[in-house]
């Protein structure tokens, strides 16, 4: 005699009824928040490679300590901004996966 797993006991069709809820679509509104946080992940980079050039330009004599003091400042408030961003986006994911259906 064979044994019957839940998933196949008795069952007559497909084990996913088209009755099944669908997961929403991203809308407008969802594209532009995630665009608005990529475009903050670039200002943040493109911020750092300043930094880095500021600091380069004042090594090589070209460029003034004050451009470059304030280039690694807010540099690092960008990237301090966007680590916090992260950690709590990260946290909001774990959160949602470890939910239980």
């Amino acid at each position: 005699m064979t044994e019957q797993t839940p998933a196949t006991a008795n069952v007559a069709g497909p084990i996913w009824d088209d009755d099944a809820p669908r997961a929403p679509q991203a809308t407008a509104a969802d594209k532009a928040l995630f665009d608005g946080a990529l475009d903050a992940a670039r200002a943040t980079g493109n911020a750092l490679d300043r930094a880095e050039h500021s600091e380069q330009a004042f090594q090589s004599g070209r460029g003034g300590l004050q451009e470059m003091v304030f280039d690694r400042a807010r540099a690092d408030a960008l990237l301090s901004v966007a680590s916090s961003a992260a950690s709590k986006a990260a946290t909001a994911l774990n959160t949602i996966l470890n939910m239980q259906v």
